[in-house]
């Protein structure tokens, strides 16, 4: 007997249209889902459904789309609070920035907004899910889907268990992953998760080298992608993420897992003088 190929949920809602949020958004349009996402208003909500439609844009120019880009354009909405998110949605993906006090507000306020059965998920790379867990009534209908940046054209989806995640909502989350076109590392809830954790020891000692003189970013960076064929060095990758994102997880890293993930110095100081990365022209390369 053939099994039927999973499908994605019917409605979505994501709270945050950053790049991120957009990016889910996207991909869940593209699969056939109603997707609803949250921003204040105004300008936010607008520049939200710009990110969604410059993608898809560039999707169909690509070949990547199976129907006019409007179309699936024409499956996304935004909300003004949490609030208003669909009651009757099968999944909600937060996907603000990294803060846990955030976070866990807009978790709780989502939980009482939709039904009962809907299966919450936190898009964050490092945050503890069983500490966010906490706060909500309905735990075990809650887990990390850790999506990559950008999360049309990127594979993966890290699926973080907490201790009372439900088995029925890990295997939703799993079909709902393979839906989108994409593959799923399943691991159990710890500081950094798999990806954060190896690729941050990394993109810190990279820096660190920088900062010793060892070698320039380029020739680190050339080391890492010939010689152990990655698809791009720690430094360029880290430029790509965000300064300030891998200041972010490097602390909560320090914090609970030790001095291997101290920051260095030299993050720090361009953080401090706004060199974040491609979204700001400098980071460890000039970007245009």
């Amino acid at each position: 007997m053939t099994t039927a190929p999973p499908s994605a949920p019917a409605v979505v809602g994501v709270i945050g249209g950053g790049r991120m949020g957009a990016g889910i958004a996207q991909s869940f349009a593209t699969a056939g889902s109603s997707v609803t996402v949250v921003e204040s208003g105004g300008p936010a909500a607008a520049a939200a459904l710009d990110r969604v439609a410059t993608g898809l844009k560039r999707a169909a120019e690509r070949g990547k789309l199976t129907e006019p880009a409007d179309q699936v354009v024409a499956r996304v909405t935004t909300a003004d609070s949490v609030e208003d998110l669909p009651a009757g949605a099968a999944l909600v993906v937060e996907a603000v920035p990294e803060d846990p006090t955030l976070k866990a507000r807009l978790l709780a306020l989502a939980e009482k907004a939709v039904s009962p059965t809907t299966v919450l998920a936190t898009n964050t790379s490092s945050l503890s899910v069983t500490e966010l867990a906490s706060v909500l009534t309905r735990p075990g209908r809650f887990l990390g889907m850790h999506f990559f940046n950008p999360v049309p054209a990127s594979e993966l989806v890290e699926i973080v268990v907490a201790p009372q995640t439900e088995a029925g909502v890990v295997r939703a989350a799993l079909d709902w992953t393979h839906a989108l076109g994409k593959k799923d590392v399943v691991v159990n809830d710890s500081p950094g998760f798999a990806s954060s954790r190896l690729g941050l020891a990394l993109g810190l000692e990279a820096i660190r080298m920088v900062e010793e003189g060892v070698a320039e970013p380029e020739a680190i960076d050339d080391a890492m992608s010939l010689g152990y064929k990655h698809p791009m060095g720690p430094l360029r990758l880290t430029d790509l993420v965000g300064l300030d994102v891998r200041l972010a997880i490097a602390e909560y890293l320090h914090s609970t897992l030790g001095e291997r993930f101290a920051p260095p110095r030299l993050l720090r100081d361009k953080v401090a003088r706004g060199e974040l990365g491609r979204k700001t022209g400098q980071g460890f390369y000039t970007w245009n």
